[in-house]
C-alpha cells in the first residue's frame, strides 16, 4: 500500500512492465509520475542578467569576508597597541586586563567597519560597472577598484583621490593576477610544464 494510494493509484505488475521496475524503495511509489524538473540556473546563458546574476552572488560574501578579516587584523593591532599602552602607563591586573580589551575591541570594530564599506563601495561599483557594460571582464575590476578608491577618499583632497585610485588599481592588479587565469603568469606557469 502506498502512502500516495489515493492521489497515485500503483500497480506494482503494471508499474515494472512500463518503467523497467524503477520503483522507489523508500516512497513506494514510481518517480516518473513526478514531472521534470526545470533546469536549476535562473540565468544559464550568458545573457545581460547572467553577468549582474554572478557578480551579486558574490558581493555579500566579499563584504562578509572584509569585514570579519579587518576585525581580526584591527583586534590584533588592537591588542598590541593596548599591551604597549598599558605596559607604559604602569597598569596591572584588572585594569590593564580591562584597558587592554577596550583596545581590542576599539580597534578591531573600527578596522572592520572600514574594510567593510570599501568592500560594499567596491561590490556595488562592480555590479553596477557590470551591468552597464554588459559584460564580466577584468576591466569591471580595475574600474570599479579604481572608482572605490576616489569614492573613499573624496573628502581628503585631489591628491588623496589619485593616491586612492592608484591603491585600488594596485589591488585590483594583484587580484587579477592571483585569481584570473588568463594572465601572463598562469600561461608562463602553464606552458613550463
Amino acid at each position: 500500500m502506498s502512502i500516495f494510494s489515493d492521489i497515485l493509484p500503483i500497480n506494482k505488475n503494471e508499474e515494472k512492465t512500463q518503467a523497467g521496475g524503477n520503483l522507489s524503495p523508500y516512497l513506494n511509489f514510481d518517480p516518473h509520475y513526478i514531472p521534470k524538473m526545470q533546469p536549476e540556473f535562473i540565468y544559464p546563458d550568458d545573457s545581460h542578467m547572467a553577468s549582474t546574476a554572478r557578480r551579486s552572488n558574490v558581493a555579500l560574501p566579499i563584504i562578509g569576508m572584509s569585514f570579519m578579516t579587518g576585525s581580526g587584523l584591527g583586534g590584533m593591532a588592537g591588542l598590541y597597541k593596548g599591551l604597549r599602552a598599558t605596559t607604559l602607563a604602569g597598569q596591572t591586573g584588572k585594569v590593564r586586563r580591562t584597558q587592554v580589551v577596550n583596545y581590542i575591541m576599539k580597534q578591531g570594530t573600527t578596522t572592520g567597519c572600514t574594510l567593510g564599506i570599501i568592500a560594499s563601495f567596491y561590490s556595488c561599483i562592480a555590479l553596477g560597472v557590470t551591468w552597464l557594460r554588459d559584460k564580466e571582464d577584468t576591466a569591471n575590476t580595475f574600474i570599479a577598484a579604481a572608482t572605490t578608491g576616489v569614492i573613499y577618499k573624496s573628502t581628503a583632497g585631489l591628491r588623496s583621490i589619485g593616491l586612492g585610485a592608484a591603491v585600488g588599481l594596485t589591488l585590483a592588479g594583484v587580484y587579477t593576477l592571483v585569481t584570473d587565469n588568463d594572465n601572463i603568469w598562469s600561461k608562463a606557469r602553464y606552458n613550463r610544464l
